[in-house]
């Protein structure tokens, strides 16, 4: 009889083709179909523009409360719903377009104007030290004047036309946008000019290829900041000195107590600001998108 002990058997190990068959193959894992992804892409932009929501909802929750408790007259506190009846009143007649329109082409105007201008004056105080020399102190101390501030001297020159708000949207945007693209063309950099001018650019040729494509960006963003001050202005101007406009449709309002057209018209006018502000920054942002590709 023969006997075995354990460290007489041979270990058994597994065929090499088999272990890396073993190994090759591993199932696949379930991952989340398209509609689950989709679904998750729509929750999220959802839950973002929702928590926009959340402070205007807050304002009219306090608004309407405060009509209700009475705490002010209520030829002051009108409540949320009549400014929406009037705004409905207003849309319907045709006279908040009417006055938003002419707003609107006043400030194209005016904002054209002061921004070819400015983004030509720009370059010239950052390419020329002449330009510099002369202009540059005129320029800052003319920039820190409030251009509210300048309006009655507008008025006295101008008049009342509307040559005087175009004036005095043009002067409010040269400004800012005349030193968005001084920083800009200053912020390239020395080393890119010099490659440039050794390839043989020069002139026309050398704004056009290098400059300008540079400095596009800072541009777009001092004409976000310029295009924000516009409008306000071009409003206040109108409250002042005007036939027509949205602000002297706010001021006629003010003048008979007509405080929920006078709501409107803020309203109007905030929304209006914000929406060429963001389409300003849609732009700002294909811009970028088309120099870092």
């Amino acid at each position: 009889m023969i006997e075995f002990t354990v460290t007489d058997i041979a270990p058994m190990h597994p065929s090499p083709i088999l272990t890396h068959a073993a190994t090759a193959y591993q199932a696949p894992l379930p991952g989340p179909g398209k509609f689950t992804r989709w679904t998750g892409i729509v929750w999220h932009k959802l839950s973002t523009h929702a928590a926009y929501l959340i402070s205007p909802l807050c304002v009219l929750a306090l608004w309407t409360w405060l009509t209700h408790a009475h705490l002010f007259p209520p030829q002051i506190a009108v409540a949320p719903l009549a400014v929406w009846h009037d705004f409905g009143a207003r849309l319907s007649s045709g006279e908040l377009p009417a006055n938003l329109a002419i707003s609107l082409e006043r400030l194209i105007f005016g904002f054209a104007a002061g921004a070819l201008p400015g983004i030509v004056f720009g370059i010239a105080l950052a390419r020329s030290a002449r330009v510099e020399a002369y202009c540059g102190f005129t320029f800052a101390a003319l920039r820190q004047m409030p251009t509210l501030v300048m309006i009655p001297i507008f008025v006295l020159i101008l008049g009342v036309d509307e040559s005087l708000k175009i004036v005095i949207v043009a002067k409010a945007s040269f400004f800012p946008i005349a030193l968005a693209a001084r920083e800009a063309v200053r912020a390239i950099p020395r080393s890119q000019l010099e490659v440039a001018q050794l390839l043989g650019l020069r002139g026309y040729m050398l704004y056009r290829q290098v400059i300008v494509p540079a400095i596009v960006s800072g541009v777009v963003t001092g004409m976000r900041v310029a295009l924000g001050r516009s409008w306000l202005v071009l409003v206040s101007a109108e409250l002042l000195a005007a036939d027509s406009g949205i602000g002297e449709m706010m001021e006629l309002a003010r003048e008979s107590l007509q405080i929920d057209t006078v709501m409107v018209c803020l309203f109007v006018t905030g929304t209006t600001g914000f929406l060429l502000d963001r389409l300003l920054r849609v732009i700002e942002l294909t811009l970028l998108r088309r120099r870092l590709a």
